[in-house]
């Protein structure tokens, strides 16, 4: 197979953050299928260019063998009008370029959003090309959105509503990486056109390496550091923790809140807390293999309704490590896989116990824990696992389409 992928926010291993597509074309392509990933390359959490166009529009790049086009597209800060902006550049860039490109013919096009403009892109591509369209849902939008806290009456929503609607008539298949989507997806298709394929992890990437006993016991969270990741709670922890001078507490990642915890940590003399800067994902291995504990946490909110499908949680499972998850979301891999901690979020006194009881647990018994952990995400959650389900889905789609 030929696949075209369009993520507006794809990234690569030595990019910060998640890499869904470029681990899935790298399994893809030792099967023997060609992937081409279109992408802009204007990072949506470090607001920052990662390419250099020079005087071009575009670049081309092969990965790991993964084909990659980036887009050129202006930067914004925050979520206002500038970001959608650089959405729309993003999309009228592509349907302008790629048909010029004399790439080979594509077999089945995916079109991935966040934002549904990328989805209109490809939809538009795969008529001009006669494939199958794949429309892949990771955001529910304008449905997150309004869940946000913005008037399902904004004249933006009611144009996300609307093309939302439009391309999920308009695709052959919808896949959504949240387990509980189809409740809502379930609105306007049939469920025969809906399939869930999660997100997870490249094994290759992180190695379980069992956990020496050091002096300090460290609790590390990587990721975004954002108003939903509410890591004010994990600092009024260290706060009541900050007599013992063994637990050490470690943040590292980017994003709107960090200089406000940084000032937090800064204001309460924290000397057991490390605020650090986002290092590339192919370097996240070496902080989460040496921590005691991952942290995961979400503000309780409506938009976790239809689940979470978090990289960053099976990275954290991955590395065979006691996870703390601290979210009220539909859907827990982490009591699924009958192991860790699962408390309610946004609780300081049940955060401050549950740490202390994993920091009182003998070292082996944290170790089956997170042995525990690792077997349940190697089973369900690894890249193989997932590719397995995406590779039949499209080339059911294929075959449909020359019948």
């Amino acid at each position: 197979m030929n696949i075209w992928i369009f993520n507006h926010h794809a990234l690569t291993p030595d990019m910060s953050g998640g890499t869904r597509h470029y681990d899935f074309a790298k399994e893809l392509i030792k099967r023997g299928h060609s992937v081409t990933i279109v992408a802009s390359s204007f990072h949506y959490s470090k607001y920052k260019e990662m390419k250099d166009y020079k005087n071009k529009e575009y670049l081309c790049e092969k990965i790991d063998g993964v084909d990659f086009i980036w887009i050129k597209t202006p930067p914004y800060f925050g979520n206002g009008i500038s970001r959608v902006k650089n959405m729309i550049s993003y999309t009228y860039k592509v349907l302008k370029y790629i048909p010029k490109l004399n790439l080979s013919k594509p077999d089945v096009i995916v079109g991935s959003s966040v934002h549904l403009f990328t989805v209109w892109a490809a939809y538009k591509l795969s008529n001009k090309y006669k494939t199958p369209f794949i429309m892949e849902v990771r955001d529910l939008w304008p449905q997150t959105l309004i869940d946000m806290g913005i008037s399902k009456w904004h004249p933006f929503i009611i144009l996300l509503g609307w093309v939302e609607k439009y391309l999920y008539k308009k695709a052959d298949k919808i896949i959504s990486n949240l387990p509980y989507a189809y409740d809502y997806i379930g609105k306007f298709v049939k469920k025969e056109k809906f399939i869930w394929i999660s997100n997870g992890v490249d094994l290759s990437n992180i190695k379980y390496i069992p956990k020496e006993k050091n002096k300090k016991f460290v609790i590390s969270y990587t990721g975004a550091i954002g108003v939903a990741n509410n890591l004010q709670i994990l600092l009024k922890a260290a706060l009541k923790l900050k007599d013992n001078k063994s637990i050490f507490f470690r943040i590292v990642g980017e994003g709107a809140e960090k200089e406000r915890l940084k000032a937090f940590v800064k204001e309460n003399n924290l000397s057991n807390v490390s605020i650090e800067n986002s290092v590339p994902k192919n370097e996240v291995t070496n902080i989460l293999q040496n921590s005691d504990v991952l942290y995961f946490n979400l503000k309780d909110s409506p938009v976790f309704n239809y689940g979470i499908s978090s990289n960053k949680l099976f990275d954290y499972m991955a590395s065979g490590r006691v996870v703390i998850f601290s979210t009220k979301a539909r859907n827990n891999p982490i009591k699924d896989a009958n192991a860790g901690y699962s408390i309610a979020p946004d609780d300081v006194d049940i955060l401050e116990k549950t740490i202390l009881e994993a920091y009182n647990l003998p070292q082996d018994e944290r170790s089956i824990i997170g042995k525990n952990i690792r077997r349940y995400v190697e089973d369900n959650y690894s890249i193989e696992v997932l590719v397995d389900k995406f590779e039949k889905l499209l080339e059911s789609e294929i075959r449909n389409n020359n019948a």
